[in-house]
């Protein structure tokens, strides 16, 4: 065994004292975006699969969450996920997976399949396709667009206040800041249910991500609880098969969700859960709030580190409803 996989096997042992590492990513581009420069593109994704291969054991996430109920978890244990639904997912991600042999979990927010595109990218197209010059965003402020650093500066400030608004308001919102600049995101920006079924052919994992990827805390229960039925429904209808995982959007207890929606997603018959709560999961934590990392090490030395420190997260900084 290498040494790697040594220090591994001793931060995360298999059994009951298993700690699972669930990573988290939403694109993969082809070539790395000057606005974006830390998302995933498809060579340095290429490498981070290698560094992972060589220090891991990857499993389904479906696979993991039945060894982890039962405390039967291989030692480095680790699971791949992405959010929302991107073509690129397929496009992109699935070949160089299976050029690996690597499996993953899709999370899929149904409502923006087929053509559709989702708030948070409308702003990010407005932004990039926006002349040079201050861009003026009603109430939101006025932000100068001189270069690719300026433009990022102001897709986060807008992202960020915008995020919270109820739904109807958010989509308002940014339909008006697109006809500022007449923009018209890419219809082929997600997946459409020919490809998610395609995925789910090629042996990955298909999850519920609601339908128009609110943010739950901010919904009725009714209405929380018709999101996240309705999107896993729609995936049930696209693939012929029971759907079993859930990925809250955004993520963050006691903010994007609360202790009833954890019960809902309970309630509905999905086997677990997944956040954005930094760190690992072990045997007896809470199945329906499985955290996960996002790590940004563009070296192999630098990512297997990021690795070993959300390893050693201490499970109680992060609270759990």
């Amino acid at each position: 065994m290498s040494a790697v996989k040594k220090l591994f096997s001793l931060l995360s042992p298999s059994g009951t004292r298993a700690r699972l590492s669930i990573l988290i990513w939403h694109r993969v581009l082809p070539v790395q975006d000057p606005i974006f420069p830390e998302e995933m593109y498809a060579s340095r994704f290429d490498a981070t699969l290698s560094w992972i291969k060589s220090a891991f054991n990857v499993l389904s996430l479906p696979d993991a969450v039945k060894h982890l109920r039962e405390g039967t978890l291989p030692s480095r244990a680790l699971a791949i996920t992405f959010d929302d639904g991107y073509e690129d997912n397929y496009s992109v991600a699935l070949p160089i997976l299976q050029k690996h042999g690597l499996t993953a979990t899709f999370f899929i927010s149904t409502g923006f399949t087929d053509g559709g595109c989702m708030w948070n990218d409308q702003i990010i197209e407005t932004v990039r396709q926006a002349p040079v010059g201050l861009f003026d965003a009603d109430a939101f402020g006025r932000f100068d667009l001189s270069d690719a650093a300026s433009r990022r500066n102001a897709i986060d400030a807008l992202i960020d206040q915008i995020k919270y608004l109820d739904i109807h308001t958010r989509q308002t919102t940014v339909d008006g800041l697109a006809q500022k600049v007449e923009v018209e995101p890419s219809p082929e920006l997600m997946m459409t249910a020919l490809q998610i079924r395609a995925m789910h052919q090629a042996k990955m994992t298909i999850g519920a991500h609601t339908c128009s990827h609110p943010i739950l805390a901010r919904l009725s229960s009714e209405v929380a609880r018709t999101e996240i039925a309705t999107g896993r429904t729609r995936l049930e209808e696209i693939l012929g098969h029971r759907i079993t995982l859930f990925a809250y959007p955004n993520g963050k207890p006691n903010r994007d969700y609360e202790r009833a929606h954890v019960d809902m997603v309970r309630d509905l018959g999905f086997d677990a859960a997944v956040t954005t709560t930094w760190g690992t999961s072990r045997h007896g934590d809470n199945l329906f709030q499985l955290r996960r990392f996002s790590p940004w090490g563009t070296t192999r030395t630098r990512f297997l580190m990021q690795m070993a420190q959300n390893l050693m997260r201490q499970p109680n900084a992060y609270p759990q409803l």
